[in-house]
């Protein structure tokens, strides 16, 4: 018999008690009234059974899908993911996982934990946890590899066409906001910050100060790939290179109460240091806090490539049953009022995208010492860099893990016993070429779906056989195009490429040990700090 749900009055009078409403309270109440009594008869009528939570699930998302995507909807145990990502801590495998219909697979293993000493590598496919097999389980078979301390489980794995199992003992695992830092040239010191959690500024003060007692005068901040994190953990981290009181960032909201300005709120660590600030596409939110922050005030030069854009503040919001909603509350401004949100989502073209900002209509903004700046877009760095930019096609070839893909292949056909003998030569690229054609790589373009929703549209038109040649035409322009394209990004194609495959042998200690000699912007930020008067230069 199919089971009957009902939500109760009570739960609607619940959703009254919020501090206040947009609009008129009684359209509201119309609408929930509305949307209850369609549910219950959704779920008493219909033909085949349904499952009351998915509906749910499904409705709600319905709903926030024309937001922003950072407006969400999180269950219960995406609450505790959220929860365990700012602690910096949790229970489980030491292990970046990819989870999908029939399988897990392990994308990074973190040198010493459980994954790890079980023996598990990058690209092997977890088919079973204990007796439960991946295929068909009924949820995410994520969850399978979670437990208590201590707890063991047998791991069946598909590795290279061969079935194998391993024992795996579950640990606490630290997840570091500074997984490395280092002294360079005796006076340089360089420190990845990788996530803004509950530990971040403190684990770079630490950094900041042992690299300083090592002789450290001038430093090198790494935050590429960092997506962001805690707000008040930006705030923090820019305190540490600047003075008590300053403002490095100001929220604006159509809600009164969300509008706040944070200023700096300690005594920094080093106001003086030289300080070279590095950014890619994949820095975000957060980490555009800190970075943008630290250029308007003239603080830091930014070396690399164009920042995400994420200037939306969100707020979780707690729900029932120990669910939340995370909100876009505000937009975040830098010192100098600038908002670096790339995407607008409450405007959208024809075909329901979010417009990206105009580069011709930024607007600009004036840093503390007068330099000229913008908003729109992300932070566009002082000193750009070719190898820190993603191109389509690069963000096709990670999305599509052929990166991932090439590198796991790479690691099961070649030796490498130091990573100060890598190198990815351009012959290897060609190899990867011929694997991309061999497995069938293909993106589409931009402009591949305007030209094909114009062909769609020619046939609604009785136009298609007209223009059908013409189509086929272009299409094949478009693909000697884009094999022209892979070529023309090998240097940021070959710099992932060696990002991943030394990760394999050598984990991120010798990944990033590698980046010191190797890495274009690295590189880049030494020269802006030891040339001359160059540093100088940029910031007056």
């Amino acid at each position: 018999m199919k089971k009957k749900i009902f939500i109760p009055i009570i739960a609607v009078v619940i959703m009254f008690t919020t501090v206040s409403f947009k609009s008129d309270f009684f359209e509201i109440a119309k609408q929930i009234e509305i949307f209850t009594t369609l549910y219950k008869e959704l779920n008493m009528n219909y033909v085949d059974e349904v499952t009351p939570a998915t509906l749910m699930d499904k409705a709600i998302n319905g709903m926030l899908e024309d937001l922003d995507p950072y407006t969400v909807y999180w269950n219960e145990q995406e609450v505790e993911d959220g929860r365990i990502q700012n602690s910096g801590t949790y229970t489980g495998i030491g292990a970046s996982v990819k989870t999908t219909k029939d399988k897990i697979t392990i994308i990074e293993p973190f040198e010493g934990y459980p994954a790890d000493k079980a023996g598990l590598k990058a690209g092997d496919e977890l088919v079973k946890i204990g007796t439960t097999p991946v295929a068909g389980f009924d949820g995410d078979a994520g969850e399978l590899l979670k437990g208590s301390k201590g707890s063991s489980v047998e791991i069946t794995y598909n590795r290279q066409g061969k079935t194998q199992t391993t024992m795996l003992k579950r640990e606490k695992v630290g997840i570091e906001a500074v997984p490395f830092y280092k002294l360079l040239d005796d006076n340089i010191g360089y420190i990845v910050l990788s996530k803004f959690n509950r530990k971040t500024t403190q684990e770079t003060k630490s950094a900041l100060e042992d690299l300083k007692l090592q002789g450290a005068n001038k430093l090198i901040l790494d935050l590429r790939g960092n997506p962001g994190g805690l707000l008040n953990e930006a705030i923090n981290v820019v305190n540490l290179f600047v003075n008590k009181g300053e403002v490095i960032t100001t929220t604006k909201s159509v809600i009164e109460k969300y509008n706040k300005v944070y200023k700096t709120q300690f005594d920094p660590v080093d106001t003086e240091i030289p300080l070279v600030v590095l950014v890619n596409g994949r820095s975000a939110s957060a980490s555009e806090i800190v970075s943008g922050g630290l250029q308007d005030l003239d603080r830091a030069v930014v070396v690399g490539a164009r920042s995400f854009g994420k200037g939306l503040v969100q707020r979780p919001k707690k729900l029932t049953y120990g669910t939340q909603l995370k909100v876009t509350i505000s937009r975040y401004y830098t010192p100098s009022g600038r908002c670096i949100q790339a995407l607008d989502y409450w405007n959208r073209d024809e075909n329901g995208d979010p417009i990206r900002v105009d580069t011709e209509e930024y607007n600009e903004f004036k840093t503390k010492g007068g330099r000229t700046v913008y908003d729109g877009g992300g932070i566009m760095p002082d000193v750009e860099v070719e190898t820190a930019k993603f191109s389509p096609i690069t963000t096709a070839l990670l999305k599509d893990m052929a990166i991932f893909d090439y590198a796991t292949q790479y690691y099961y056909s070649h030796q490498l016993e130091d990573y100060n003998t890598f190198e990815f030569t351009d012959s290897d690229f060609q190899n990867f070429v011929t694997y991309l054609k061999k497995n069938g790589f293909e993106y589409e373009t931009e402009t591949e779906k305007e030209f094909a929703e114009a062909l769609r549209r020619a046939e609604d038109d009785d136009l298609k056989d007209e223009i059908q040649q013409g189509y086929n035409q272009l299409m094949t322009s478009i693909d000697k195009a884009k094999e022209k394209a892979l070529v023309s990004k090998k240097a940021e194609i070959k710099s992932l490429l060696s990002d991943e495959i030394l990760k394999r042998y050598f984990y991120r200690e010798g990944m990033y040990n590698y980046h010191l000699n190797h890495n274009p912007e690295i590189l880049e930020a030494v020269s802006v700090l030891t040339e001359g008067n160059r540093y100088e230069k940029i910031l007056k």
